[in-house]
Protein backbone atom coordinates (compact mmCIF):
# COMPACT_ATOMS: atom_id res chain seq x y z
CA UNK A 1 0.00 0.00 0.00
CA UNK A 2 1.28 3.31 -0.94
CA UNK A 3 2.14 5.41 2.36
CA UNK A 4 2.77 8.89 2.07
CA UNK A 5 4.15 11.62 4.65
CA UNK A 6 3.18 15.42 4.08
CA UNK A 7 4.26 18.25 6.60
CA UNK A 8 3.91 22.07 5.68
CA UNK A 9 3.56 25.27 7.67
CA UNK A 10 0.33 26.53 7.87
CA UNK A 11 0.08 30.48 7.11
CA UNK A 12 -3.85 30.14 8.55
CA UNK A 13 -2.76 28.32 11.49
CA UNK A 14 1.36 29.72 11.88
CA UNK A 15 2.22 26.11 12.56
CA UNK A 16 3.33 22.89 11.21
CA UNK A 17 0.66 20.56 10.22
CA UNK A 18 0.80 16.91 9.32
CA UNK A 19 -1.46 14.34 7.42
CA UNK A 20 -0.94 10.66 6.09
CA UNK A 21 -1.95 9.73 2.39
CA UNK A 22 -2.62 5.97 2.14
CA UNK A 23 -3.64 5.17 -1.44
CA UNK A 24 -2.91 6.30 -5.52
CA UNK A 25 -6.34 6.27 -6.76
CA UNK A 26 -9.88 6.46 -6.51
CA UNK A 27 -12.14 8.71 -4.70
CA UNK A 28 -10.63 11.20 -2.36
CA UNK A 29 -11.36 10.01 1.91
CA UNK A 30 -10.49 13.57 4.31
CA UNK A 31 -10.42 11.77 7.32
CA UNK A 32 -10.54 13.81 10.73
CA UNK A 33 -9.42 12.41 14.18
CA UNK A 34 -10.89 11.86 17.20
CA UNK A 35 -10.80 14.49 19.83
CA UNK A 36 -7.64 12.70 21.67
CA UNK A 37 -6.44 11.34 18.12
CA UNK A 38 -3.33 12.51 15.67
CA UNK A 39 -3.14 12.16 12.10
CA UNK A 40 -1.81 9.05 12.72
CA UNK A 41 -4.79 7.71 14.87
CA UNK A 42 -6.48 5.60 11.87
CA UNK A 43 -3.74 3.96 10.83
CA UNK A 44 -3.04 3.22 14.61
CA UNK A 45 -6.55 1.80 15.22
CA UNK A 46 -6.78 -0.23 11.97
CA UNK A 47 -9.30 2.00 10.06
CA UNK A 48 -6.87 2.06 7.72
CA UNK A 49 -6.26 -2.06 7.63
CA UNK A 50 -10.39 -2.30 7.47
CA UNK A 51 -10.14 -0.64 4.15
CA UNK A 52 -7.00 -2.02 2.87
CA UNK A 53 -8.51 -3.90 0.34
CA UNK A 54 -10.41 -0.88 -1.39
CA UNK A 55 -7.49 1.27 -0.89
CA UNK A 56 -5.24 -1.12 -2.73
CA UNK A 57 -7.86 -1.67 -5.39
CA UNK A 58 -7.46 1.87 -6.14
CA UNK A 59 -11.30 2.75 -5.48
CA UNK A 60 -10.10 5.07 -1.85
CA UNK A 61 -6.97 6.75 -0.86
CA UNK A 62 -7.01 8.48 1.99
CA UNK A 63 -6.02 11.61 3.59
CA UNK A 64 -5.47 11.50 6.99
CA UNK A 65 -5.36 15.25 8.74
CA UNK A 66 -4.36 16.08 12.34
CA UNK A 67 -6.94 17.99 14.53
CA UNK A 68 -5.74 20.88 16.74
CA UNK A 69 -8.72 20.13 19.31
CA UNK A 70 -6.35 21.37 22.62
CA UNK A 71 -6.25 24.80 20.76
CA UNK A 72 -10.38 25.25 19.72
CA UNK A 73 -12.81 23.13 21.72
CA UNK A 74 -10.81 21.56 24.28
CA UNK A 75 -8.39 24.35 25.39
CA UNK A 76 -9.90 25.46 28.55
CA UNK A 77 -7.75 28.52 29.04
CA UNK A 78 -9.33 30.29 25.54
CA UNK A 79 -12.21 32.55 26.01
CA UNK A 80 -15.17 30.73 24.06
CA UNK A 81 -15.01 33.23 21.37
CA UNK A 82 -11.48 32.62 20.60
CA UNK A 83 -12.06 29.10 20.85
CA UNK A 84 -14.23 29.07 18.38
CA UNK A 85 -12.25 31.44 16.17
CA UNK A 86 -9.38 29.52 16.14
CA UNK A 87 -11.71 26.22 14.92
CA UNK A 88 -12.38 28.84 12.16
CA UNK A 89 -8.82 29.36 10.94
CA UNK A 90 -8.46 25.40 11.23
CA UNK A 91 -11.52 25.17 8.69
CA UNK A 92 -9.73 27.81 6.72
CA UNK A 93 -6.71 25.68 6.70
CA UNK A 94 -8.74 22.46 5.55
CA UNK A 95 -10.61 24.67 3.14
CA UNK A 96 -7.40 26.47 1.27
CA UNK A 97 -4.73 23.98 1.94
CA UNK A 98 -5.55 20.82 2.09
CA UNK A 99 -8.50 20.30 -0.37
CA UNK A 100 -6.28 22.15 -2.78
CA UNK A 101 -3.54 19.61 -2.26
CA UNK A 102 -5.93 16.34 -2.38
CA UNK A 103 -7.07 18.16 -5.67
CA UNK A 104 -3.45 18.45 -7.34
CA UNK A 105 -2.57 15.22 -6.34
CA UNK A 106 -5.45 13.50 -7.57
CA UNK A 107 -8.42 14.47 -10.21
CA UNK A 108 -11.11 11.80 -9.20
CA UNK A 109 -14.39 13.30 -9.04
CA UNK A 110 -15.78 12.16 -5.49
CA UNK A 111 -14.21 13.92 -2.16
CA UNK A 112 -15.84 11.88 1.16
CA UNK A 113 -15.26 13.54 4.30
CA UNK A 114 -15.17 11.54 7.18
CA UNK A 115 -14.65 11.52 11.11
CA UNK A 116 -15.24 9.44 14.10
CA UNK A 117 -16.57 11.26 17.65
CA UNK A 118 -15.48 14.27 17.56
CA UNK A 119 -13.95 13.82 14.06
CA UNK A 120 -17.94 13.22 12.70
CA UNK A 121 -18.65 16.54 14.27
CA UNK A 122 -15.96 18.18 12.03
CA UNK A 123 -16.47 15.83 9.04
CA UNK A 124 -20.74 17.10 9.43
CA UNK A 125 -19.75 20.74 10.13
CA UNK A 126 -17.30 21.52 7.15
CA UNK A 127 -19.96 19.11 5.05
CA UNK A 128 -23.34 20.97 6.11
CA UNK A 129 -21.19 24.22 5.30
CA UNK A 130 -19.55 23.90 2.10
CA UNK A 131 -21.96 20.85 0.30
CA UNK A 132 -20.59 22.26 -2.91
CA UNK A 133 -17.44 20.25 -2.27
CA UNK A 134 -18.09 16.84 -0.88
CA UNK A 135 -19.79 14.15 -2.65
CA UNK A 136 -20.15 11.87 0.49
CA UNK A 137 -20.00 12.58 4.38
CA UNK A 138 -19.47 9.47 7.00
CA UNK A 139 -19.71 10.60 10.19
CA UNK A 140 -19.52 8.05 13.11
CA UNK A 141 -20.67 8.57 17.02
CA UNK A 142 -20.96 12.11 16.49
CA UNK A 143 -22.06 14.90 18.80
CA UNK A 144 -23.78 17.51 16.54
CA UNK A 145 -24.11 20.26 19.09
CA UNK A 146 -20.99 21.25 21.07
CA UNK A 147 -22.88 23.22 23.60
CA UNK A 148 -24.67 19.99 24.79
CA UNK A 149 -24.23 18.71 27.84
CA UNK A 150 -24.73 15.21 27.87
CA UNK A 151 -23.05 12.50 30.61
CA UNK A 152 -19.63 13.33 31.18
CA UNK A 153 -19.23 15.34 28.10
CA UNK A 154 -19.93 19.03 28.57
CA UNK A 155 -20.66 22.16 27.03
CA UNK A 156 -17.49 23.14 25.21
CA UNK A 157 -18.36 26.73 25.41
CA UNK A 158 -19.35 27.31 28.84
CA UNK A 159 -22.81 28.67 28.16
CA UNK A 160 -21.19 31.26 25.75
CA UNK A 161 -23.02 31.76 22.39
CA UNK A 162 -22.43 33.82 19.88
CA UNK A 163 -22.80 34.19 15.63
CA UNK A 164 -20.06 32.10 14.97
CA UNK A 165 -21.05 29.11 17.40
CA UNK A 166 -24.48 29.31 15.34
CA UNK A 167 -22.94 28.59 11.81
CA UNK A 168 -20.81 25.85 13.43
CA UNK A 169 -23.52 24.17 15.36
CA UNK A 170 -25.47 21.66 12.81
CA UNK A 171 -28.54 21.15 14.65
CA UNK A 172 -28.94 25.02 15.20
CA UNK A 173 -27.91 26.64 11.91
CA UNK A 174 -29.71 23.85 9.43
CA UNK A 175 -32.80 24.80 10.26
CA UNK A 176 -33.01 28.14 9.39
CA UNK A 177 -31.22 26.90 6.43
CA UNK A 178 -33.27 28.29 2.96
CA UNK A 179 -31.01 28.99 0.15
CA UNK A 180 -32.02 26.41 -2.57
CA UNK A 181 -28.53 26.32 -3.53
CA UNK A 182 -26.90 25.15 -0.37
CA UNK A 183 -30.11 22.80 0.16
CA UNK A 184 -29.87 21.15 -3.37
CA UNK A 185 -26.09 20.67 -3.05
CA UNK A 186 -26.85 19.18 0.60
CA UNK A 187 -29.88 16.76 -1.09
CA UNK A 188 -26.97 15.47 -3.71
CA UNK A 189 -24.64 14.40 -0.84
CA UNK A 190 -24.99 10.95 0.43
CA UNK A 191 -25.05 10.95 4.08
CA UNK A 192 -24.26 8.11 6.47
CA UNK A 193 -24.25 8.13 10.02
CA UNK A 194 -23.81 5.79 13.11
CA UNK A 195 -24.98 5.80 16.39
CA UNK A 196 -24.76 3.17 19.13
CA UNK A 197 -28.47 2.09 20.74
CA UNK A 198 -26.34 3.04 24.33
CA UNK A 199 -24.44 5.89 23.00
CA UNK A 200 -24.95 9.21 24.73
CA UNK A 201 -25.36 11.00 21.79
CA UNK A 202 -28.34 8.75 20.60
CA UNK A 203 -30.67 11.20 20.96
CA UNK A 204 -28.40 14.55 19.60
CA UNK A 205 -28.53 11.89 16.52
CA UNK A 206 -32.34 11.49 16.34
CA UNK A 207 -32.72 15.48 16.56
CA UNK A 208 -30.37 15.75 13.35
CA UNK A 209 -31.90 13.13 11.63
CA UNK A 210 -35.11 14.79 12.08
CA UNK A 211 -34.09 18.36 10.87
CA UNK A 212 -32.77 17.04 7.71
CA UNK A 213 -35.90 14.69 6.88
CA UNK A 214 -37.61 17.82 7.35
CA UNK A 215 -35.27 19.79 4.50
CA UNK A 216 -35.99 17.22 2.03
CA UNK A 217 -32.44 15.60 2.67
CA UNK A 218 -32.14 11.56 2.47
CA UNK A 219 -29.74 10.08 4.62
CA UNK A 220 -28.81 6.78 6.44
CA UNK A 221 -28.88 6.74 9.80
CA UNK A 222 -27.47 3.52 11.34
CA UNK A 223 -27.83 2.57 15.15
CA UNK A 224 -25.42 -0.10 16.30
CA UNK A 225 -26.27 -2.17 19.15
CA UNK A 226 -24.65 -1.44 22.52
CA UNK A 227 -22.18 1.48 23.30
CA UNK A 228 -20.22 1.59 19.66
CA UNK A 229 -18.42 4.67 20.80
CA UNK A 230 -15.14 2.77 20.27
CA UNK A 231 -12.52 1.93 16.99
CA UNK A 232 -13.88 -2.08 17.20
CA UNK A 233 -17.06 -0.37 16.04
CA UNK A 234 -15.24 2.19 13.75
CA UNK A 235 -13.61 -0.33 12.04
CA UNK A 236 -16.57 -2.31 11.01
CA UNK A 237 -18.22 0.75 10.37
CA UNK A 238 -15.83 1.90 7.79
CA UNK A 239 -15.48 -1.26 5.97
CA UNK A 240 -19.01 -1.14 5.78
CA UNK A 241 -20.24 2.36 4.80
CA UNK A 242 -16.84 4.50 3.06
Amino acid sequence: MNREYHCWHSPRLWRNMELLVFGQAGAKVLMFPTREGRFFEYEMLGIVHALAHKIDAGHLQLYCVDSIPWETFYCDWRHPADKIGRYIQFEEYILNEVLPFMAWKNQHPCTIVQGCSLGAFQAANIAFRHPHLFQKLCAFSGRYDLTLAVEDFYNLFDGYYDENIYHNTPTHFLPQLECHWHLEHLRNMDMVFTIGKEDPFLGNNHHLSHILWSKGIWHALHEWDGRAHRASYWRKMAAFYI
